[in-house]
């Protein structure tokens, strides 16, 4: 069974051939970083025009790659929600009407629900052994951070969330502080590689909770920022309002590495210790980290170390919003096929138990 998988719920346009939902046959990524770049974060109209654009050319390059013409697709899925509404309805809407067109079935998938089922994902036509369940998955992106309880395909619990801001999208702020480049997971990556004395940053634990929470994180850079770059003390400057100005130009390249150090850790620690402490609770027979923050290097050591149970990491090309991922939750999941009417769900839920 091939299966066609489209991903435009953010700012990557995608489209893959999948085979049984798990052997890629192709796999193409759009990126717009270099038009969101000067704003800092995704723009949710030039995201939608930019899908609309190139989304055509992408499938095409995909059936190309994959050797096979349309007539060959077995069905079409398409990214349903959570996500931007406009840039959901480029490709649910270009989906639908392609199975509408092929007579195939057509098959809404949830975002989250496709980063779950990334780790089944492979290039080799021999299959590797699937991952044992029960799971407890971190799924830790721009969007998400969840720790998810997988019991079997379309089983989930979710036993904790972010209460404010995504692991990612405090990525992404502390990235502005520290004067760096947009995308904020790999800028804060390279700085840190060069970190000296790495700085200590608070970590927000929330007790008997396997909750997350990284908005006070952030602050607290901002305050270690402000005391290095104004050489004020931090009872000086608790609870008054911070001044408006660019502190970052203030700094040394090596204090900013030293600070994205100090915040990696401080989100690295956090990670790590809550989903350890989750698959024990829960007796998980095996780990997953997916989503866009499980490229990050020092997270992919630091689980490597600690987790002793079976461990799946998304491969980084995987990581990051792409259609393969679409493909293979649209396979293993069951659900009925919508060939009706069927309309984007910005603010889709994981379904659970």
């Amino acid at each position: 069974m091939l299966t066609l998988g489209i991903e435009t719920s953010c700012d990557e346009t995608s489209v893959a051939v999948v085979e049984e939902g798990r052997l890629i046959r192709a796999n193409v990524v759009s990126s717009q970083i270099e038009l969101h770049a000067p704003y800092g974060g995704v723009v949710p109209e030039i995201a939608s025009r930019q899908h609309v654009r190139v989304i055509s050319q992408v499938t095409a390059r995909a059936l190309r790659d994959a050797g096979i013409g349309m007539e060959h697709l077995s069905a079409v899925a398409a990214t349903q929600g959570p996500g931007l509404a406009g840039a959901l309805l480029v490709g649910l809407n270009f989906g639908h009407g392609l199975a509408l067109a092929l007579d195939v079935p057509f098959i809404p998938v949830n975002h989250v629900e496709g980063h779950l089922h990334s780790i089944w994902l492979t290039s080799q036509s021999l299959f590797p052994p699937e991952p044992e369940m029960p799971l407890m998955a971190l799924v830790v992106s721009g969007g998400h951070t969840q720790l998810v309880l997988m019991r079997d395909h379309g089983d989930y619990q979710v036993v904790g969330r972010t209460l404010d801001d995504a692991a990612g999208e405090a990525f992404d702020k502390v990235a502005r502080l520290l004067g760096l480049s947009y995308p904020g997971g790999p800028a804060i990556q390279a700085a840190a590689a060069e970190a000296q004395s790495p700085v200590n940053v608070p970590r927000a634990w929330l007790p008997d909770s396997f909750d997350f929470s990284f908005s006070g994180v952030k602050t607290a850079v901002l305050h270690l920022l402000y005391e290095i770059a104004e050489g004020k003390s931090p009872h000086q400057i608790r609870g008054k309002a911070l001044p408006r100005v660019d502190l970052a130009a203030r700094l040394r390249r090596q204090q900013i590495a030293d600070l994205a150090a100090g915040f990696q850790e401080s989100v690295v620690d956090v990670l790590v210790t809550k989903t350890s402490a989750a698959a024990a609770r829960y007796d998980a027979k095996s780990v997953a980290v997916v989503g866009g923050v499980a490229a990050n290097q020092a997270l992919r050591q630091r689980m490597t170390a600690v987790i002793h149970t079976p461990l799946h990491i998304s491969p980084p090309e995987f990581s990051t919003d792409n259609a393969a991922m679409i493909a293979a939750a649209s396979f293993f999941v069951p659900r009925p096929a919508e060939n009706d009417d069927v309309d984007v769900l910005p603010s889709l839920a994981l379904t659970t138990t």
